[in-house]
């Protein structure tokens, strides 16, 4: 693994990481991610630069610079308050019938990477991440604030809720019959 590695997971996460968890993911030891992340440190935390490496004790996250501020404010504003997109829809969908459901899961089901959307759906309070997995991956689930918006008193009485909430085990080799449905 590398540093643009390392860049690349700060990039995409919409929530800090800690050393220790990013040395896991690097495959490589702590004081290694530390050489570069004072490279990036060096790198981005410069006026001129639009993101800046931000630790707080052992975590560490890519943020917008300061500077920046009033323009992805008003960028995110419209992003979260504009009409929800096709693929936004689809995987709201996804996460309410078959919640609480993980990344790689709904990542299967519709075929391409999620990471922008989910963290979209999660800006605008329509699914919430939790750790009930047994696993060390994150699920996902739809938040109280879309069941009331819908007017219901709980996910299950969403139209053919049970019929679409069947407890299969995806695999790659073979897609969900609730999958096409969606």
């Amino acid at each position: 693994m590398s540093k643009a590695h390392l860049e690349a997971l700060l990039f995409v996460s919409a929530k800090p990481f800690t050393r220790k968890s990013l040395a896991k993911l690097l495959k490589v030891d702590e004081v290694q991610v530390n050489v570069w992340l004072e490279e990036l440190s060096a790198q981005f935390n410069e006026e001129g630069h639009g993101v800046r490496l931000v630790e707080n004790g052992n975590d560490v996250q890519l943020m917008s610079a300061p500077e920046c501020r009033e323009l992805v404010e008003e960028y995110l504003k419209e992003e979260i308050t504009g009409e929800l997109t096709r693929p936004q829809l689809e995987t709201l969908t996804i996460i309410a019938y078959r919640g609480p459901i993980s990344k790689p899961e709904v990542e299967q089901i519709r075929g391409i990477n999620c990471t922008l959307i989910l963290r979209n759906l999660q800006w605008r309070g329509l699914v919430e991440e939790t750790d009930m997995s047994t696993t060390e991956i994150p699920v996902y689930r739809v938040t109280i604030d879309f069941v009331r918006y819908l007017g219901l008193s709980s996910v299950e009485q969403l139209p053919n809720y049970s019929a679409l909430n069947v407890c299969e085990v995806l695999s790659p080799s073979s897609p969900s019959p609730a999958s096409s449905e969606l």
